[in-house]
């Protein structure tokens, strides 16, 4: 989640400056040094906490995983060679190269990948807790981590990739407090110094397994300032690559940047609570979805980089379901009708629209609403996540960043124990035993796009969520660095050059 919602005062969290090397990395001018200014600068750099939101781009930079994804969006090996199931599907054996080690001089082994689970599934302030459902046990023998899981379930290598399983060096890891504030992984970073909430040190780690293919010496990394003042500290190269919202793009482009599009599952919604007036009236749920006009967030918030969707899924990811398109279509008289004969004429219908921060979103939302004869007023908490999370809410936007894994993304807004449905225990009729097939479906057969799709179909009958649009992410950074890989949602350094002087 890219949310300012959980943004929290991390400066109170953590101690003062931490050096691990008592004094700054190198220059911008020595060696070849990444500039990164971001709006999700990491408020947590334990894996187990911060992994979850779009911050595990940046972790990503310390912690290496078991898998990675390509530009299919396909699991492929990281620090696991390799890997294969059981006949049942049931297990599945990560065989882990052979002679690395984490920053502290800790050997990668299958015991690092079962401390990794066992605290993601352990640990009280874990964020990955409900992503490891199906994971029962982990055997460690020697390179190999046997995983054992309580279904049959083949999305496990989409599901440990860089977001849900980056791994830490389990002696760092015995005291997650510290880990928060000096990250050990076995990634193409090392830390070297970090000044919480706003800037952290980095220097490549000459020890990662793919150390050939990093060509970027230093990276500094810093919590990006008012958005107003990123695209010059571009210009002068304060920064040279920065995350954009889409009103900068142009800006960044006529200042002779580049400006990437990097491909994602983003998406964002409207959150209701079944479980609370007015929404376990199915026809007040009805008449919202018939009030939301898709095509407005586009025009008004992605300056013509996102698109409407009405799923947790842009077009074309294989998880997309072409049958459920536009089964809500905007029409302002069927949703006055449906609040009507639901017993709340025009302007009778009240509501409080609670979120973290200022959202151009909601007030689309509001203005939506009335037409139809809703009265929304917004309502801004800070401390907003802790009663979402706990579905103490009525009524709520949400973006999601998505998950590698389609069955976890769709299970997260769909399940009873979904995070982000806001209905828990709610599930629509016929989920379960749709997402069910999904995960006994092996990735490369040639049934599983039509059972995924049946999977997101079965999960759109919910009443908890009205989705509203979609956008990729937006990188602008200065002509010195290559081309990235457009691998979906995430960032990777393989292979990216940074050359000349700024």
């Amino acid at each position: 989640m890219r949310t300012a919602g959980l943004v929290t005062g991390l400066a109170a969290l953590l101690v003062p400056a931490l050096s691990a090397c008592g004094g700054e990395a190198a220059s911008a001018g020595a060696g070849s040094a990444l500039k990164w200014t971001s709006s999700y600068f990491p408020t947590h750099w334990d894996p187990v906490v911060g992994g979850s939101g779009a911050q595990f781009r940046e972790l990503s930079l310390v912690y290496a995983s078991l898998t990675r994804t390509d530009e299919k969006g396909d699991a492929v090996p990281d620090l696991a060679k390799s890997w294969e199931y059981n006949e049942k599907g049931d297990r599945i054996t990560f065989h882990l190269r052979s002679g690395l080690k984490f920053s502290d001089g800790e050997p990668v082994n299958g015991a690092a990948v079962k401390a990794a689970v066992e605290r993601a599934k352990k640990q009280k302030n874990s964020a990955l807790y409900g992503d490891l459902t199906s994971v029962e046990s982990v055997d460690a023998k020697g390179l190999d981590a046997v995983v054992h899981l309580s279904q049959v379930d083949y999305q496990i290598p989409q599901l440990f990739g860089q977001r849900v399983l980056q791994i830490a060096s389990p002696k760092a890891a015995k005291s997650p407090a510290k880990l928060d504030q000096n990250p050990v992984g076995a990634g193409p970073f090392t830390v070297t110094q970090v000044i919480p909430g706003t800037k952290a040190v980095l220097k490549k780690n000459p020890d990662y397994w793919d150390a050939d293919n990093i060509h970027i010496d230093t990276v500094e990394l810093t919590s990006a300032p008012d958005a107003s003042t990123v695209i010059s500290g571009l210009q002068t190269g304060v920064y040279n690559f920065a995350d954009i919202e889409p009103s900068q793009a142009s800006a960044a482009k006529k200042a002779g940047l580049d400006v990437f599009v990097q491909p994602g599952f983003n998406a964002s919604n409207i959150s209701l609570n079944i479980n609370k007036k007015p929404f376990d009236n199915d026809k007040v749920v009805d008449a919202v979805r018939y009030a939301v006009d898709r095509q407005e967030f586009v025009d008004k918030l992605t300056f013509g980089y996102g698109e409407a969707t009405d799923q947790p899924f842009p077009k074309g990811y294989v998880a997309y379901d072409p049958k459920s398109e536009n089964a809500y279509p905007h029409n302002v008289a069927k949703a006055k009708k449906l609040l009507a004969e639901a017993g709340y004429p025009s302007g009778d219908l009240k509501l409080k629209l609670v979120i973290p921060a200022e959202d151009p979103q909601a007030e689309i939302v509001q203005s939506q609403l009335a037409k139809v004869g809703i009265t929304v007023d917004i309502k801004i908490d800070k401390n907003w996540a802790t009663p979402f999370f706990a579905k103490d809410l009525t009524f709520s936007l949400y973006s999601t960043t998505g998950r590698d894994s389609a069955a976890q993304t769709l299970t997260a807004h769909f399940g009873p124990n979904g995070p982000l449905n806001l209905s828990s225990p709610y599930e629509p009729d016929g989920f379960e035993s749709a997402i069910a097939k999904v995960r006994e479906t092996p990735l490369d057969s040639p049934e599983y796009a039509t059972t995924l799709q049946a999977a997101t179909r079965a999960g759109l009958e919910s009443k908890a969520l009205v989705f509203t649009y979609s956008q990729p992410n937006l990188i602008a950074k200065s002509k010195s660095i290559s081309k990235l890989p457009a691998n979906p949602a995430h960032i990777d350094w393989t292979g990216v050059t940074i050359g000349g002087a700024e």
